[in-house]
């Protein structure tokens, strides 16, 4: 395996790669070693959609189906960076700044009417939300701190914020009539194609059809009561209102692209029921959703007859009811301003980190109740919160760490449910439809919001092998994070108890529901202990994010291994983002923040992975130059002055130079490696003096979303001695 595929994403690790990626193809050709770029970054995605719209000149190909496709082969190795996750607004955007350019693409149809209308929709439809990662997660995920950062951390320990017992600060969830308690799964005994129904009287409408699941499928369908959601809405805010604290809504709407945004925009209506009740019938006539969040409202009903008049009673609405969190106090930012500017993932972990506290409109720290709407997964939110209330902060100096299997080949449970997702029409009953047999049904009301999702036999058997491989590896506490009483994790447990007794390993694994579970693993990590969480796909996601952050600071420094089904590799670097704040700091300040860690992780996996001997002592130098370059402290610094993304590059390039320099496993790699090294050293001063010259001063990177090869050159490898060094 000669070839390895870097992924061109986008915001701050892409950015990162323009410094960073002529380093690794300088190097590995040493190896004999080929460095692809496939483009799957938002603006590519759109752009290969539309081809029609295009010149020959701008026609790209469809990069993510290509790797969908790879990924399926025993000949996969690919390092996959963090891409945008494109909420509504997002998208709108980037399709703004494309046409800017002179792409003849067409405008996002917010209310589609003709067919052409709906057809483009789809189109960017696919592309919203977290349209990459289901096609090439083609394996389960292995997750986990790296020696060397879990070893840095412990002697560097990250701030964190201190937890009082009185603390306010809670988590508010639905617990009936949700997603959760809504949900029915079953097993399918035999191959079947399934068919998704809903039936008002005598009116039966095919919502979707040709679903063709193999034998041994978990089918789940559920779904969450748009009456019952406004009115825990309206509960919560009146009691956070006698609580005092801020109100913050935590969701997931760019992963789960279809629902959340929907569940978010019943949020934003709730919030300003006055405003709607009074002009409700104005916003919808002039196409203003409130699933886009505040902040598009705001730009729409500015331009309406009399928005003015509208904004003022809004800004009245929202000053008589609870304060707010802040995604950004001094812009005055809120919670309900976009989608995805508060991700739960990423946002709860910074609330527990914080000791309970969010950023208020006061420009102060305050606690905060936590919103989330379903309690599927909330109770490990709440369970944490209630920990760490009673035991107070965790010590990075002395925690453990929580690894984690995490079950999501072949778009595995809901993160795989978008194309079988509905806001109901019409009060009725939506059923799932195995020829004439009715496997699932539900009794709805208009605006509910139904879902169905599946996971196939394969990867859960496959994730059961893991689990054990991984186990076996550490000797540790394993838990299997499954609740008997929710409908899917009991017939998910139906896998997992026979694997573990035909291998003779009942009493070596532990199964928990979550909200135990994150008990126990809170437990162990302050004892200094590891611990694998074994879960499925949401809380692979939620837990890679919370237990990193806690333990080193930021989940950006993961190691993600994803073992292909067929035999190749993915190596995903971290589970942090694409970091939008940083890339505003570097066009104000032409300083980049953003840590490659994570690249420099998937990198030495990566070419171990590969197979030869030179591509194994390239990896090897890898890991060496990670770990020299931690315990020099040679990381990004955050403000103007300091190393930043570029000079850590710098000195990974030495470390690594150095470490295949003085190697013995390979003397052709030590001598070709002995004069880069050298040269390195000896320029060092000198390479950092020039990557700092423009430090400061705004830079100029020819778009956001799709940025200007050269001007984006010029600014990441801005120091002509290490580009004479590298070629």
């Amino acid at each position: 395996m000669t070839k390895i595929i870097y992924t061109t994403v986008d915001e701050a690790p892409q950015l990162a790669a323009a410094s960073l990626l002529p380093i690794i193809e300088r190097f590995l050709a040493e190896a004999g070693l080929d460095v692809e770029t496939r483009d799957i970054s938002l603006a590519g995605r759109i752009i290969a959609a539309f081809p029609d719209h295009l010149t020959d000149a701008q026609r790209q190909s469809d990069a993510l189906a290509e790797l969908g496709e790879l990924v399926k082969t025993a000949d996969a190795n690919v390092i996959k960076l963090p891409n945008i996750s494109a909420s509504v607004p997002q998208l709108v955007a980037a399709i703004s700044e494309l046409q800017a350019q002179g792409y003849g693409l067409p405008d996002y149809p917010e209310d589609p009417q003709t067919d052409d209308e709906k057809a483009v929709r789809a189109k960017y439809d696919a592309i919203k939300g977290s349209a990459v990662n289901p096609v090439l997660r083609e394996g389960n995920s292995d997750r986990r701190a790296p020696a060397a950062v879990k070893a840095f951390a412990q002697a560097n320990p990250h701030r964190m914020g201190k937890w009082v017992s009185d603390s306010k600060t809670r988590v508010a969830t639905m617990g009936a009539d949700d997603f959760r308690s809504n949900e029915a799964s079953v097993t399918l005994a035999d191959a079947a194609t399934l068919r998704i129904e809903h039936v008002a009287g005598d009116t039966v409408t095919v919502m979707k059809d040709g679903l063709d699941m193999p034998a041994g499928t978990i089918v789940d369908s559920t779904f969450m009561s748009v009456k019952a959601l406004k009115a825990f809405y309206d509960r919560t805010i009146a009691d956070v209102a006698g609580e005092g604290t801020l109100f913050s809504l935590h969701m997931k709407a760019t992963m789960m692209k279809v629902s959340d945004p929907i569940i978010f925009g019943h949020c934003v209506r709730q919030y300003l029921a006055p405003v709607f009740e009074a002009h409700g019938d104005t916003f919808a006539a002039n196409g203003i959703s409130p699933n886009g969040g505040l902040g598009t409202m705001l730009e729409k009903i500015a331009d309406l007859p009399g928005g003015d008049a509208i904004l003022a009673e809004i800004d009245a609405t929202l000053t008589s009811r609870p304060p707010l969190y802040m995604v950004n106090s001094d812009k005055g930012i809120t919670n309900l301003h976009v989608p995805s500017d508060v991700i739960i993932d990423a946002s709860m972990p910074a609330v527990i980190r914080a000791g309970g506290k969010g950023w208020g409109p006061d420009g102060e720290e305050a606690d905060t109740t936590c919103v989330i709407p379903d309690s599927s997964y909330a109770g490990v939110y709440a369970e944490s919160i209630d920990y760490f209330k009673e035991t107070g902060a965790l010590d990075p100096a002395t925690a453990g760490t929580v690894q984690n299997v995490g079950l999501m080949a072949q778009k595995a449970e809901e993160y795989g449910s978008h194309p079988t997702t509905f806001e109901v029409p019409a009060a009725g009953t939506m059923r799932v439809m195995s020829g004439d047999t009715v496997l699932m049904s539900h009794e709805v009301e208009a605006g509910d919001i139904w879902r169905m999702a599946s996971t196939r036999k394969a990867p859960i058997e496959n994730w059961i092998e893991l689990a054990i491989e991984r186990q076996a590896a550490e000797n540790c506490r394993a838990i299997f994070w499954l609740d008997e009483t929710r409908a899917h994790d009991a017939e998910l447990l139906n896998y997992v108890r026979p694997a573990l007794a035909d291998r003779g390993l009942t009493d070596t694994f532990e199964i928990m529901a979550p909200t135990p579970a994150t008990r126990a693993s809170c437990e162990e990590i302050r004892e200094g202990r590891t611990t694998i969480a074994i879960t499925g796909n949401v809380l692979r996601d939620y837990l890679t994010d919370l237990f990193p952050i806690l333990e080193v600071g930021t989940s950006a420094k993961m190691l993600s291994v994803v073992k292909l089904m067929q035999g190749g590799g993915l190596f995903e670097t971290g589970a942090g983002g694409s970091a939008p704040k940083h890339v505003q700091q570097l066009m104000e300040e032409n300083h980049l923040r953003w840590d490659s860690l994570g690249e420099f992780c998937a990198l030495g996996e990566s070419l171990r992975f590969a197979g030869t001997d030179k591509a194994k002592v390239m990896g090897d130098a890898v890991d060496a130059a990670t770990e020299k370059l931690l315990s020099n402290g040679k990381s990004p610094g955050r403000k103007v002055g300091q190393d930043d993304n570029r000079a850590s590059h710098v000195h990974f390039a030495l470390y690594w130079a150095e470490a295949l320099a003085n190697q013995t496993a390979d003397a052709e790699l030590a001598t070709a490696f002995e004069p880069v090294a050298k040269a390195l050293a000896d320029n060092l001063e000198t390479i950092l003096a020039e990557i700092k010259a423009g430090a400061g001063q705004p830079v100029d990177l020819g778009g956001y979303y799709h940025g200007d090869a050269a001007k984006t050159a010029a600014v990441m490898r801005p120091s002509a001695t290490l580009n004479e060094i590298i070629g």
